[in-house]
């Protein structure tokens, strides 16, 4: 699989193994992620750079098979984060976190 035109994706991917191993990371991740080691965070597992309760609920999504949506607010940026499974020939594979910075105020639009 060629991740490479997500590196200049203007948003945070990562991407882990069904045991949790980071098996990428786009360029804004690893940015995003610097302080905690990076580039370097690539091959190592995501569950130990989280606690317990966050540990539970990556679990629970990638059990049950299902995605997990929040907003939240860091350092005055707001961001969608966006965790589903992926999969490979209708097996499930592991999870993708995207992570998307959002403006102060963006247009809904109901279509039909």
């Amino acid at each position: 699989m060629n991740l490479d035109i997500l590196n200049e994706f203007d948003g945070s991917v990562t991407i882990c193994g069904l045991d949790g191993t980071i098996i990428f990371m786009n360029e804004k991740a690893i940015v995003s992620f610097e302080k905690y080691g990076g580039k370097k965070l690539v091959g190592t597992n995501m569950f130990d750079c989280h606690p317990e309760d966050a540990q539970t609920k990556i679990k629970e999504i990638i059990d049950n098979k299902r995605t997990n949506a929040y907003t939240i607010s860091k350092n005055g940026v707001k961001k969608l984060i966006f965790q589903s499974p992926w999969y490979e020939d209708g097996e499930i594979k592991g999870l993708v976190e995207l992570s998307l910075e959002l403006p102060e105020e963006m247009p809904h639009f109901e279509r039909k």
